[in-house]
């Protein structure tokens, strides 16, 4: 199996310099870009930046805009959103879909009908584990996988993390589950009172940063097992608010771009080592 490494576009101001920013990530190791349609002020300037670079492309779609509960809101949302990108040739999209305030009966007729769409379009669909969204903890991850089992993930286990208030051990069973359906990491390092810690790199957040390691290795484990031939991995690390900043001057605490490309060349390096028989234990 081998690992794809993504840069997201959020807290990148996309209206210029698009063409340089691409050809100095295609140089670090990227071969993918993730980004809502929406977040792409010239696609077909875009698209021609993504072949220049032999980018793929994954577009993040967001089922019931402005909140809706409604089931067919969410259901139609998510069908317009992924014909509208179809034109990129996505490789699979990101989707946060679903409600937070749902049954389970409500997010079992959503998914489902969300996996007849995934069908129907021909291109993959990863749901992901986000705050808001049915998905955002581990027991509603859980219960719906036991229901859908074609259901994709997104891991971005960050917001499990805010959402339980704690670094979830108590929930293996889940953590399993959700790796058996992850087709897609968002790695970002949550913590137990927000979904992203200041920096990564700082010692006061070692056994945060390794307890999200050890899930993504366990993801990775998984995906093995299931035969899956690319993997991959977007260090999905975001400007303010996500990111710390200063009382008063609102000075972010790190620097977005570094942080984002120091996680994605450590786990790089964390997987190299796995396909040789290191880590990943």
């Amino acid at each position: 199996m081998q690992l794809a490494l993504v840069r997201h576009l959020w807290g990148v101001d996309t209206g210029k310099d698009l063409e340089p920013r691409f050809a100095y990530w295609r140089d670090l190791g990227y071969e993918g870009i993730e980004a809502p349609l929406f977040a792409v002020s010239d696609f077909q300037r875009f698209r021609q930046a993504l072949r220049d670079q032999a980018f793929f492309w994954i577009p993040q779609i967001f089922t019931g805009v402005d909140h809706s509960r409604s089931v067919e809101d969410h259901v139609r949302t998510l069908g317009e959103q992924m014909e509208s990108c179809l034109e990129g040739r996505p490789i699979f999209f990101n989707a946060q879909s679903g409600c937070d305030a749902w049954s389970l009966q409500e997010a079992h007729k959503f998914f489902g009908r969300a996996v007849e769409i995934e069908k129907s379009i021909g291109v993959a669909v990863c749901h992901e584990t986000h705050r808001s969204r049915y998905l955002g903890n581990p027991w509603n991850t859980m219960a719906i996988l036991k229901r859908v089992p074609e259901l994709k993930l997104t891991c971005d286990l960050s917001h499990w993390v805010c959402v339980a208030e704690r670094l979830l051990p108590d929930c293996g069973e889940e953590l399993a589950a959700a790796a058996g359906h992850c087709e897609h990491i968002h790695a970002r390092v949550g913590y137990e009172e927000g979904p992203q810690i200041p920096d990564p790199r700082a010692p006061e957040w070692v056994n945060h940063l390794n307890a999200h390691e050890t899930w993504w290795d366990q993801i990775w484990r998984a995906q093995r097992a299931r035969g899956m031939q690319r993997s991959t991995l977007t260090p999905e690390f975001g400007p303010p608010p996500y990111m710390h900043t200063l009382p008063f001057t609102q000075q972010p605490l790190a620097n977005l771009a570094e942080v984002c490309d120091w996680m994605a060349l450590r786990q790089r390096e964390r997987f190299a080592a796995s396909q040789h028989g290191h880590g990943l234990m």
